[in-house]
């Protein structure tokens, strides 16, 4: 009769860690879709302020075919992906940086209040992408270790949780954007 109570404590105490475990899964997916969504709000933000830019300095100087080609780009730019997200990170880089490149030529410009406060708001936005990436890679991070490691493992595989991907950049990241104008 003892054995019985034993087996059902056994039971009852791998049902709660199995349920535990299962919650924990989850809640650390939902943070990382949350994050990755709030990196899209960021990126997209990002964008509309390099448009406002670049229609700011329009009427201070003509900008190369390429320039305007990207920035349209930005503006069509799906962000489903952790992939799309850097490949849109790469062309937002190259845009900025060319602006960069013409307003130097520009003190004018340069010292207009209107890109004063936008060049501000980009740079504000920048960091707050930055903290998102490091919060996304470091909750990809905790999620993928849990389901990775035994027993996790184990929930992990019954029900279905799969390996997520990082938010990768290359040396690129470390670089300031391109200030070259071809």
């Amino acid at each position: 009769m003892i054995w019985l109570w034993i087996l059902a404590a056994v039971v009852v105490i791998f049902a709660i860690w199995m349920i535990g475990t299962y919650n924990r899964f989850v809640q650390l997916n939902n943070a990382i879709e949350n994050t990755f969504h709030q990196i899209r709000v960021a990126m997209k933000k990002r964008f509309d302020m390099i448009n406002q830019l670049v229609e700011a300095t329009s009427s201070y100087i003509h900008f190369e075919k390429d320039v305007m080609t990207d920035v349209a780009k930005l503006r069509n730019i799906n962000l489903n992906t952790p992939a799309d997200i850097k490949d849109a990170d790469a062309v937002a880089r190259n845009v900025f940086g060319k602006l960069m490149a013409v307003m130097e030529n520009y003190p004018d410009l340069k010292s207009a209040e209107v890109v004063q406060q936008l060049m501000s708001s980009i740079k504000g936005v920048e960091d707050e992408i930055a903290r998102l990436r490091y919060l996304y890679n470091d909750q990809v991070q905790s999620y993928n270790m849990l389901r990775q490691m035994f027993p996790s493992n184990i929930v992990a595989g019954m029900f279905g949780f799969q390996q997520r991907e990082y938010l990768e950049f290359g040396e690129e990241i470390e670089q300031r954007p391109s200030a070259k104008l071809y």
